[in-house]
This record gives C-alpha cells, structure tokens and sequence, in this order.
C-alpha cells in the first residue's frame, strides 16, 4: 500500500511524510512533482492505493482533470486538506471530489498555528510584530495534529466519508500569540496593531489577489465577534489532546531567534 503525498514538504505535508507507517511516494516541485500539471500528477499516481490531496491556492483553476486523473487512477482513497469556514474554493474541491467516486475525508482545520512564522523576519529584525485585529482569537492547530489525523484517515476505514473540523484546544489572541513567543525565546516582543488598508497594501504586494485579500480581511475582522469553534475531534480520533500555541512555538522556537 504505497500512498501519494502531495504537499510533501510542506507544513502538514512533511508532517503526513514523518507519521505514516505505509511506503510513501513524496510529491512536492523539489522532487519534480507539479500539483498543477496533469501528466506530472497522472505519472506520480501509478501504483498508490491513496492519495493524501494538498491544493495550495485560493481558485479551483485547472483542478478537474487532476480530480479526474487521481479517480482513474489505482488510487481508491483521498484526504483532502480542505478549510474551516466553508471558503469557495475548498467548497467547490469537497463536491469535486464527492463527484469523483473515491472514498473520502475532509479535514478542515481552523487557523494554522504555523502562520506565526510569516512573523519571524520581524521578531528577528526589530521584536516588533505589526498585523491587524490583535485581539481576533482564533484555536489554532499545530500542523503535527492536521497530520495526525489525516493518517489516521489514510490508515483505517473508520473515517470514509467524514468531515473532521479540526482545531486547537484554545482560543489565543494575535497579542498572545506574540507574547508567547516572546516568553518561549526569551525576548521581549511587541505587538503593534495596523490598520486593515495598510494590511491589504502589503498582502497585494505579496501577491494576494485583491478578491482573496478582501475576503481573509472580512473573515479575520468577522472572527473578533464569532470565533471559529473549539472542536475536540483532533482527541477523538488520535486519543490524545491537541497541542497547545505554546508547544508549537516551542517545536519552532529556532524559526524565531537569528
């Protein structure tokens, strides 16, 4: 049972790489792999039994024949490393991939904890941390959880079918994300609040479409009223609890110091 990780060298990628106990076929550019070219996909596929399934963009541009190669292919089984909060595009991947007729799973994780790391060249820079809405609270996930899970979706049957929201064990501000790295490497950071137009300045500069960065914006200012849910399923399908933001910037405390 060999199975095809896309991703592979990414946050929860590499963490899928690292816990699987079934042969891996790692697919990622720097191993030649193109999630966005079929042929390179349909040629990763041939032998695996699953498909651990990362599309890394905010459109659904050219996604059909690479859902269409993956359900052609040997492969019975798919996890999907979709999105909380019912996004467009992973909405429109999920019914893609319920279309296709292979057995699926969904994860859909809150906010990443490992998004603090666009941050490090500022903490390492200046200590000081500049974003909007620092006090929205979100249950961050560490991607070792997301992973741990989808493993286990790879591995049994028990989660055919199954939409996992998955989350962190606590609400944690953007200001305390910071002081938490701060108290984890020993220096005292500051949060420092920006507006949402200085925000989106410098998103479209990073190359967020104008669309995309108006709705991240919209949701992030939408959070500080109604905060994405604590959910307890990262505990009931791994049997332990999920990891907190300060074991995460613990297990990434090098990212943070120069």
């Amino acid at each position: 049972m060999t199975i095809l990780v896309t991703g592979a060298t990414g946050k929860v990628g590499g963490q899928v790489v690292s816990q699987l106990s079934a042969p891996v076929r790692r697919f990622s550019r720097s191993t030649g792999g193109d999630i966005t070219n079929v042929d390179s996909v349909r040629a990763a596929l041939d032998g695996v039994s699953s498909v651990f399934f990362v599309w890394p963009f905010f459109h659904t541009d050219g996604i059909e024949p690479i859902i269409d190669a993956i359900a052609a292919s040997s492969a019975r089984r798919i996890v999907y490393l979709s999105a909380a909060g019912d996004p467009d595009w992973a909405t429109r991947v999920e019914t893609l991939i319920e279309k296709s007729g292979l057995e699926w799973t969904f994860l859909q994780p809150t906010g990443f904890a490992g998004n603090a790391l666009q941050w490090a060249d500022e903490i390492k820079q200046s200590g000081v941390v500049r974003a909007p809405f620092g006090d929205m609270r979100r249950p961050l996930i560490h991607e070792y959880d997301m992973a741990a899970v989808g493993v286990r979706a790879l591995e049994s049957d028990d989660h055919i079918g199954a939409r996992h929201l998955l989350s962190g064990p606590a609400m944690v501000s953007q200001i305390d994300q910071v002081r938490i790295i701060g108290e984890v490497i020993g220096r005292d950071l500051r949060f420092e609040e920006q507006s949402p137009e200085d925000a989106k300045a410098e998103m479209l500069a990073a190359g967020w479409p104008d669309t995309v960065a108006n709705e991240a914006l919209g949701a992030w200012a939408g959070m500080l009223a109604h905060p994405e849910p604590i959910t307890s399923t990262v505990e009931e399908v791994t049997g332990r609890p999920a990891k907190t933001f300060r074991e995460w910037a613990q297990d990434h405390a090098g990212d943070f110091k120069s």
